[in-house]
């Protein structure tokens, strides 16, 4: 059960000029301050996000040259470059780029998120949790419930329920209403057989529209140890009709709660 739970909560946002956030000056700078080559190389920047969230990476990343060509120093670009990378399962550049952006912009909390994420999907756990704690620790951090979520997800990876839990727990706090926290909240609760609350977080997450198969099927398996055999028919009508080929579904038919 991954496809749901080991969702990364990524950040891809411009930082500006860095030098704001990383707390080495006392006003951020604006659009004025910047030099020609600076704005077009943002402008080339911006395109290069747009055309990667279209889905078309080799063009995302001609703009980014075209950005580094007018600003050399634009850390957000070695970034979003190092973020393709990473999805083209580029490693060594990857890795490259994200170093590259937090030589030049080192206290940004995105870059350290970003790259603590990645540093976990390639077996650098120790590496990961130092950056995950960086930028939770970084007071201009606007969204540290991602550093915390992947921080969750990492500590699962390494079988580190308690501190995935403190890092869960802590996100949720922050902000409830994220799907991938009250699912993993869900998972770790039902693990420990505390029923009740694991039927808590994974309505939060059903309520909210997300009926993947693996979420469905906790659902299922949290009402057949509750006995509420009306609502665990009724997810499973759920997940015959929106997942009738995977995994879960099969499991569900052979009545394999305990697998």
């Amino acid at each position: 059960m991954t496809r749901f739970f080991a969702a990364l909560a990524l950040g891809l946002v411009l930082a500006g000029c860095a030098s704001g956030p990383s707390g080495s000056s006392e006003e951020l700078p604006t659009s004025s301050d910047q030099t020609d080559n600076q704005k077009r190389a943002r402008i080339r920047l911006q395109l290069a996000i747009g055309y990667y969230e279209q889905r078309q990476p080799a063009v995302a990343l001609d703009e980014i040259k075209q950005a580094l060509q007018a600003d050399s120093n634009l850390a957000d670009a070695y970034s979003v470059r190092a973020l393709i990378y990473m999805e083209m399962g580029e490693t060594r550049l990857a890795d490259e780029n994200f170093q590259h952006a937090l030589r030049l912009s080192p206290n940004n909390p995105d870059f350290q998120n970003n790259y603590g994420w990645f540093l976990c999907q390639n077996g650098r756990v120790d590496e990961s949790m130092a950056r995950f704690e960086a930028a939770i620790k970084n007071r201009y951090y606007q969204s540290p419930a991602k550093a915390m979520t992947n921080a969750g997800v990492c500590s699962l990876n390494r079988k580190d329920l308690a501190a995935a839990e403190r890092y869960f727990n802590d996100a949720f706090r922050l902000d409830p209403a994220n799907p991938l926290v009250n699912g993993n909240l869900a998972k770790l609760n039902y693990d420990r057989r505390d029923y009740e609350r694991a039927r808590f977080y994974v309505k939060r997450v059903t309520s909210a529209g997300i009926m993947t198969a693996d979420i469905l099927w906790l659902a299922i398996k949290i009402e057949h140890k509750l006995g509420d055999r009306v609502a665990e028919t009724s997810l499973g009508t759920q997940l015959r009709r929106r997942h009738p080929n995977s995994v879960e579904y099969a499991a569900y038919q052979r009545g394999a709660y305990d697998e």
